[in-house]
């Protein structure tokens, strides 16, 4: 839990081997804080620095807190941690951000913000600031998804220089320790509806003259990959429900004999098809409420009038007399085709209806079992 303190703002940049550009960001964040006379802190959050950054920050007045664990994330909790600041602002140490320039974030702060992200597409993007491939597809795709997927009001979502209550973002529980942290703290905010908001802001090309520390794919890879996994309808329950609709309803119209579109027949292969795709699609469903009462159940993600409506029907009972209807119609269809096997002799089973009525009876056994078992695994899993 956060302390009370007269320290109304702490500044805080994660490094790593910035020595040349560490002290250019220390003076602007000092002259920021004197000359709007704020009581506040620059803290440098070092993951490990081998190029004397940290000297470099003690000798400026800065205070340096050691992070062991290594990853962007994990820097910024460490030093969001150890901030004295009833507010904190965090931004890299790179000198791509202007830390002379933070009352925008400041005021909107004090006006009561939970969360204030600078804007690099409405502030202005420097010649050479961003690649191409980051401002143009990166940034731009992953903060519509962030946009579909959560209705977040953020239109830069991995903007580095954002602005905090530290106390809201304290009871986040923020948990990744890579690049993602930046779309876990706007994912978390919204879906625990804090109070958001975003300012323009100007990226500079950063002053080093070593490559950053970014890797375009592979951290692009890390922030979709959070951003589905803290979606489970996304991932699971739209592409899942439209397997299955498609599944359903071919199915339904093969069912009882062969459908003939122009000179295409659809029989009993495509049935086979039908019913896979019927099988996965209802299976992904499924996926969809674990996802969700493993979320609510840990914190991940917060309940809502939807969802918990969807877990308040899946009960253990419910599961079963569904799952068990299917079973006991699975059953039944197979004692129909047993018989007519009997009367064949136990021979094979060539006629199209009989094999219509073999898959039919598979069908809902497979879907009366996930059912059952469901039920039981979704209750497992509840406080």
């Amino acid at each position: 839990m956060s302390t009370l303190t007269s320290t109304e703002l702490s500044i805080v940049m994660p490094c790593l081997n910035e020595a040349e550009t560490l002290a250019a960001c220390i003076h602007k964040a000092m002259s920021f804080l004197k000359s709007h006379q704020i009581e506040g802190e620059v803290l440098i959050a070092d993951n490990g620095s081998s190029d004397g950054s940290q000297e470099i920050a003690e000798k400026l007045g800065a205070k340096v807190i050691h992070v062991k664990e290594k990853g962007y994330g994990a820097a910024l909790s460490g030093g969001i941690k150890a901030a004295q600041g009833r507010y904190v602002i965090m931004g890299d140490s790179d000198d791509s951000y202007d830390f002379s320039n933070l009352m925008p974030f400041i005021e909107k702060l004090r006006e009561g913000h939970d969360l204030v992200l600078g804007n690099r597409f409405r502030g202005g993007i420097q010649k050479g600031a961003m690649p191409f491939l980051h401002r143009y597809l990166g940034n731009p795709v992953l903060s519509r998804i962030g946009k579909i997927f959560f209705g977040s009001p953020v239109g830069d979502f991995h903007c580095g220089l954002r602005g905090f209550s530290k106390s809201a973002i304290e009871s986040l529980n923020l948990v990744t320790r890579g690049m993602e942290f930046a779309s876990e703290m706007i994912v978390k905010a919204t879906l625990n509806d804090l109070k958001i908001t975003e300012v323009p802001t100007i990226l500079s090309p950063d002053g080093r003259s070593r490559p950053p520390h970014l890797r375009t794919w592979r951290d692009g890879w890390r922030h979709l990959k959070f951003l589905l996994l803290y979606c489970p309808r996304w991932l699971f329950l739209y592409p899942g429900s439209i397997l299955a609709l498609w599944g359903a309803i071919f199915y339904a119209l093969i069912m009882t004999g062969p459908l003939q579109i122009g000179k295409v027949n659809f029989d009993i292969h495509t049935l086979i098809y039908a019913a896979s795709a019927l099988v996965v699609g209802y299976q992904t469903m499924i996926y969809a409420i674990f996802a969700e009462s493993i979320g609510i159940q840990r914190g991940i993600l917060p309940p809502n009038k939807s969802n918990q409506k969807i877990l308040t029907l899946m009960t253990v009972e419910m599961a079963a007399i569904t799952g068990g209807f299917l079973i006991l119609l699975g059953l039944g269809l197979g004692l129909f085709s047993i018989h007519a096997w009997q009367k064949l002799g136990f021979g094979s089973l060539e006629k199209a209806s009989q094999l219509r009525c073999v898959i039919t009876s598979c069908l809902a056994l497979t879907l009366g079992t996930q059912t059952i078992f469901s039920g039981f695994f979704v209750n497992s899993n509840r406080d």
